[in-house]
């Protein structure tokens, strides 16, 4: 064996050794909080709103708040950036390339930036100068500028993986450039644009500073539905209850079986969009 192919097999050893712990140590993470969460799961849990200052009872309120959080959050973030992904892709053809490098730059750049970064400016700019309040709409607001980056940039990236031949063919036979995006780009996207959109939410889900910053509250028992109002949610649910509850030892269960929800959402919407991608490389073939 050869001086060069050893060294290439001890690096690839060493890679693999690598991923193989990394793997170990996230689903030994994973397998502890579920195995402290489980016992604690029932339906009474999931239903119940919490009593006794939040040392008993269940989660309801929090359940709810995060929902609804995510329901404005899409209906905000969505829209916004598919149109702003559409726009980079297929209309900034004889727009100087230099400003779409800054543009673009600029996005994946704020993709990095800290989440408490955008609760101080929802907290300065939705709370404060526009006067909404603590509230759910404010960190509705707050998680749609902070997911929009990965949105716009994972939406775009699929857009243009749509062969050109496919834009081409659409125009030869009299469609406009707005019917070619509508009836043929976007359906082709469509996957690796549900990809971006539930990857970005599955971020925002577990999000807890912005939502701190601009409407999560201690303890709301009684979820109202109004979206002026402030709310429970479970990333700032389970801050409170492991840094200010009164009891940890007592409440350490209710952390636990919180946790556990909030990776089964986190995970599910990651497995949706795992979903989709593979049924968009079958489709592709």
């Amino acid at each position: 064996m050869t001086r060069k192919l050893l060294t290439e097999r001890i690096v690839f050893n060493l890679f693999k050794i690598c991923v193989l712990s990394l793997v170990v140590i996230i689903f030994s993470i994973i397998a502890y909080i579920i195995w402290k969460g489980l016992p604690i799961l029932s339906l009474d849990f999931l239903l119940s709103p919490p009593t006794s200052g939040m040392l008993e009872g269940g989660i309801s309120s929090a359940i709810a708040g995060t929902l609804m959080v995510m329901v404005l959050t899409i209906i905000f973030a969505i829209p916004l950036g598919v149109a702003s992904a559409i726009y980079l892709s297929e209309y900034t053809q004889n727009i100087d390339s230099r400003i779409i490098r800054v543009v673009r730059m600029s996005i994946n750049n704020l993709a990095g930036v800290p989440s408490i970064v955008y609760g101080l400016l929802g907290l300065g700019l939705f709370v404060l100068f526009l006067k909404l309040r603590f509230s759910i709409l404010s960190a509705s607001l707050t998680l749609s500028i902070l997911i929009l980056p990965v949105i716009i940039a994972a939406s775009e990236e699929a857009i243009r993986s749509v062969p050109m031949s496919y834009r081409e063919a659409s125009l030869a036979m009299g469609a406009t450039k707005w019917e070619t995006i509508r009836h043929v780009v976007i359906p082709s996207a469509l996957p690796g644009i549900l990809t971006a959109c539930i990857l970005g939410l599955s971020r925002a889900a577990g999000e807890t500073a912005p939502l701190l910053m601009t409407g999560a509250a201690y303890y709301f028992p009684h979820f109202s539905g109004n979206i002026f109002r402030q709310f429970m949610a479970l990333p700032t649910h389970i801050f409170f209850m492991a840094t200010q509850s009164p009891n940890p030892d007592l409440t350490r269960p209710i952390q636990y079986g919180t946790i556990t929800v909030l990776l089964f959402i986190v995970i599910s919407m990651n497995m949706v969009a795992i979903l989709i991608r593979s049924y968009s490389r079958r489709r592709s073939r």
